[in-house]
């Protein structure tokens, strides 16, 4: 695995992504699958970044890196799932509607076409992809309960 510092050139966004290899970083970004979490833009690239060395030392100090992602992503996850309310597909009506001051402000999280996603960019309204290995299961519904 390989960590990237990234940058998205149409909002100026760094982030860092984590990568099987460098062949699968340009590979995914030549496919357009590298994407900025801010704008969902495409226009991703490598920062310069110094090389993380580590000696035999503090391999053994350190925790383990992937666990510590995957304990983040369970967090995450978990602090969505409690915090946040499922809207579905109305994701983009209900953000419009606290963006205009129509209903009151809240966390919510939901599904959005491409288009709606660009629509509501393009209004200001503050939304951003949430990434599928920070989403938490979809609430049951009533259907579901029985």
């Amino acid at each position: 695995m390989i960590r990237y510092a990234l940058i998205c050139s149409d909002c100026d966004h760094d982030f860092e992504a984590w990568f099987a290899s460098s062949a699968a970083f340009d590979d995914q970004s030549g496919r357009g699958l590298v994407s900025c979490a801010m704008c969902g833009g495409e226009n991703v690239a490598k920062q310069i970044m110094a090389p993380s060395v580590r000696t035999s030392e503090n391999r053994k100090s350190e925790p383990d890196e992937a666990a510590r992602v995957r304990e983040f992503m369970a967090k995450a996850r978990d602090h969505v799932a409690k915090n946040f309310d499922y809207v579905g597909d109305s994701f983009a009506d209900e953000a419009r509607s606290m963006y205009y001051g129509e209903t009151e402000d809240r966390p919510i999280w939901g599904e959005t076409t491409a288009e709606e996603s660009e629509a509501l960019r393009e209004e200001g309204v503050p939304a951003a992809p949430l990434p599928r290995a920070l989403t938490p299961p979809l609430p049951k519904t009533d259907k579901q309960l029985n």
